[in-house]
């Protein structure tokens, strides 16, 4: 048997999932996240072989959150959710140790052959996104530039907090971090990206896809 986590903080998405999981007689769901924290909590008590989690997720992110699950159990299968436009998300997931990652467009079919793949050792990129990355040595093709390419990791993270809405000093919460560093953060992300304010930085993930608008406005209502 197949023991599965879901890792979204939209329950529609978790319960869709869910219900197309269940109906595979080898897979079971045994727990489901809202978030990266939750996530780490319950794979720590559950020990699932899969882990399906969403690049984005609240807080501490898909990146930073397989970093802290593979810690926990490098045994971890884990299989990031994401757009088919997340090339920058996508290509660092599995540099963190994902061993897929696959949109949320793809239809059921490609989510359990991901997840059977997976679970024979190998790796799984659906293939609107695979065309476009450079896996290191495991695809070797180019991949299409972005300026978000030249951020860190933990810049990455912080310039996509900031686009949500999120100010300093919760960043510096979820970061355990002081506000003045986030502040150094921001500062060295709009020197990098070229941008002048937060509207700026915005408008600019939107236009490499970091983000779509329906994005944005969600996560500005939560």
């Amino acid at each position: 048997m197949i023991t599965i986590v879901i890792v979204d903080c939209y329950h529609l998405v978790r319960v869709g999932i869910s219900r197309i999981l269940t109906d595979i007689g080898n897979f079971k769901v045994v727990g489901e996240a809202n978030d990266g924290e939750e996530a780490v909590g319950i794979a720590r008590k559950l020990k699932p072989k899969v882990i399906l989690i969403d690049v984005k997720t609240p807080g501490t992110d898909g990146i930073e959150t397989t970093k802290k699950l593979l810690k926990i159990d490098s045994g971890f299968n884990i299989i990031a959710l994401g757009s088919c436009h997340d090339d920058v998300y996508a290509s660092r997931m599995i540099k963190a140790g994902a061993k897929g990652y696959i949109t949320k467009k793809a239809p059921p079919e490609e989510l359990i052959t991901s997840i059977t793949l997976v679970m024979k050792g190998k790796f799984y990129v659906s293939n609107d996104v695979a065309h476009r990355l450079a896996l290191d040595s495991v695809f070797g093709t180019d991949v299409k530039q972005s300026v978000f390419n030249q951020l860190s990791e933990r810049e990455l993270q912080t310039a996509m907090m900031i686009t949500r809405g999120l100010r300093a000093a919760k960043i510096a919460d979820i970061f355990c971090i002081s506000a003045k560093t986030v502040n150094s953060y921001r500062y060295r992300i709009f020197e990098k990206l070229h941008v002048n304010s937060d509207v700026e930085l915005a408008i600019l993930a939107i236009k490499y896809k970091m983000f779509n608008i329906d994005e944005l406005m969600s996560s500005a209502s939560r």
